[in-house]
């Protein structure tokens, strides 16, 4: 008689997403620390103490979190096809002129 799991069946071990010590410690450290990743970054970016380039590069890696990216549009027309371009034009007569 065959002994063992069966092609795909998982007999024993931690759950999947069960966190283990290390990532359970370091999420009570933050929250602990009542600060999050992008209050660090934005603290950074707001000290003069730091160099430019470091306020530079915080600015940049917290942007993504404070202003959301615009998606790309692409433009056509009827159907898919090229947007159509109209053309008006208007002509503004002077009232105080009379034609003649």
């Amino acid at each position: 008689m065959a002994r063992g799991s069966k092609p795909g069946e998982r007999r024993g071990g931690r759950r999947p997403g069960t966190p283990n010590k290390a990532s359970s410690q370091r999420e009570a450290d933050i929250k602990a620390s009542g600060l999050t990743p992008l209050e660090y970054m934005l603290g950074v970016l707001r000290d003069e103490n730091m160099t430019p380039e470091s306020r530079f590069e915080a600015a940049k890696a917290a942007a993504p979190y404070v202003h959301p990216k615009l998606a790309a549009v692409e433009h056509t027309g009827k159907d898919g096809g090229p947007i159509e371009v109209a053309r008006i034009e208007r002509v503004i007569v002077d009232p105080g002129h009379p034609d003649d």
